[in-house]
């Protein structure tokens, strides 16, 4: 089965750091571009990071400066370090992958994607 797995949200206080991971399972993530999304309440699924099957990064201009993607080649996973959490970055954080190939890009439509996780929630709370 092919299974992709976002993990390490919680309770987060603004100013805060937070680092979510996502596992894949029955595949090698190494061969796609992983996306990470999140979804606030009330609101539409937003891209806020891409990271390609080369390691170039885009970022949402919410997140940029703030949130960094990486990937752990060999490993199947890849990881959202997030820096200076504020109170608009509640949301479920969710994880895709598109592919396989060997583009130098990605990007932050939705659409792209061939597999989903399920999310993780992040609260950003005082």
């Amino acid at each position: 089965d092919v299974q992709l797995q976002a993990s390490g949200g919680g309770l987060v206080q603004p100013g805060g750091s937070r680092r979510l991971s996502c596992a894949a399972s029955g595949f090698s993530l190494d061969d796609y571009a992983i996306g990470w999304f999140r979804q606030a309440p009330g609101k539409e699924r937003e891209g806020v990071s891409c990271i390609s099957t080369i390691g170039s990064t885009v970022y949402s201009d919410s997140v940029k400066g703030r949130f960094t993607v990486s990937r752990d080649y060999g490993k199947n996973m890849a990881y959202l370090q997030m820096n200076s959490i504020n109170l608009e970055d509640t949301a479920v954080y969710s994880c895709a992958a598109e592919g396989p190939n060997l583009n130098s890009y990605c990007g932050l439509s939705s659409s792209r994607y061939d597999f989903w996780g399920q999310g993780t929630l992040v609260t950003v709370s005082s």
